[in-house]
């Protein structure tokens, strides 16, 4: 006697898994927020006067603010829907939000990620001119690879997303 087929598996994520990794999320980028809004370095040009280099002197470094605040504003809401979802159960705005969460979460996370990327590369070139050894560059990093681990969350978000989408035959 031959067996019915098996359904196909669905693989569900329970809802505390995602707004754990969405307050993740937002803790790195407000610790990046953080170390690049406060990165600053003081040097005496040779005239003797005092020159302040600030991150909003360079264009990579406004970018990636930018991205860290655009996603930290999308992180913040989307965690104050999944308190929503796991305190009640019941998913704000039904199915037709599952497509906002899912692309949401694509396009943040790579938003996330070409303001890192930018802030590598201007880090980068800055060292290869400057020298390895720069206090301001350094930190620049540090921001950088927050807002890169903040990427890894906001794309596991977007994976746990992507299972939520309505099945369709």
């Amino acid at each position: 006697m031959a067996q019915p087929p098996l359904p196909p598996p669905t693989c569900t994520i329970p809802p505390f898994v995602g707004l754990i990794v969405r307050i993740l999320t937002f803790i790195c980028l407000l610790i990046s927020l953080i170390i690049i809004a406060t990165n600053t370095e003081k040097s005496i040009d040779e005239d003797g006067n005092e020159d302040k280099t600030k991150f909003n002197d360079f264009y990579a470094y406004r970018y990636l603010i930018s991205t860290v605040i655009i996603g930290m504003a999308y992180t913040l809401l989307q965690s104050a829907f999944s308190i929503f979802f796991v305190t009640t159960g019941n998913r704000f705005g039904g199915e037709g939000f599952c497509l906002f969460d899912f692309y949401g979460d694509k396009f943040i996370s790579y938003f996330l990620v070409t303001g890192a990327a930018a802030s590598f590369g201007m880090t980068q070139e800055f060292k290869r001119l400057a020298g390895s050894d720069n206090k301001f560059l350094n930190t620049s990093n540090a921001a950088a690879s927050l807002c890169l681990i903040g990427f890894f969350f906001s794309a596991a978000s977007s994976i746990f997303s992507s299972y939520n989408l309505p099945k369709r035959a």
